[in-house]
């Protein structure tokens, strides 16, 4: 007879995410994942797969946790702008439950090179917040900003570039009035 799980699949994945955030995916063992996703190994295999497999959802469910904060706190009320700065602001605010920077970025930054799945899962992710700051100037361009004369792929595309750069800077440093800063002057083009 089966065994049923002792355990919530979403909650201990986010342990799991949390720990290849913290530490990067070359440095997380599995020992490491045992002990703070407070399961047993054979669990983590039966229920995730490989590390490898594990490393890949909790990509996911980093992803869709971003996308269910931007939702959150994105207010169909606010300017364009006001969203954009908002963007940002969930980059660069200090949160104790979290480590710093962005789990995506820091993936970029350590596998994109070496690991093909991972190349096409970070990429598809850019592409998605690429295209959904497009979609935010598409939306100010009828309602709220003067865009008319830029053009709105190649302005996503530099202020995509601009946001995972302050999600580099936001792990490097604590100086929130400097990451601020960069995000106004960022903004300025608007």
């Amino acid at each position: 007879m089966a065994r049923t799980k002792e355990f919530n699949e979403s909650v201990v994945l986010d342990k799991a995410m949390l720990t290849f955030w913290e530490q990067g995916y070359e440095k997380t063992s599995m020992q490491d994942l045992v002990d703070n996703m407070g399961i047993h190994r054979r669990s983590i295999y039966d229920t995730f797969g490989d590390k490898h497999a594990l490393f890949m959802k909790a990509l996911d469910q980093y992803e869709t946790e971003l996308e269910q904060e931007i939702s959150q706190r994105l207010k169909p009320t606010m300017s364009t702008k006001e969203k954009l700065e908002e963007l940002f602001s969930i980059v660069i605010q200090e949160n104790s439950d979290h480590p710093k920077g962005c789990l995506i970025v820091n993936t970029a930054t350590e596998l994109a090179l070496l690991d093909s799945e991972v190349t096409e899962k970070v990429q598809g992710a850019f592409s998605k917040s690429e295209n959904y700051i497009y979609r935010l100037l598409k939306e100010g361009q009828k309602n709220d900003i003067t865009l008319k004369k830029q053009n709105l792929h190649e302005l996503a595309s530099y202020l995509h570039n601009a946001w995972v750069g302050i999600r580099v800077l936001a792990k490097t440093t604590n100086d929130q009035k400097k990451l601020r800063s960069i995000v106004k002057v960022t903004l300025s083009i608007l």
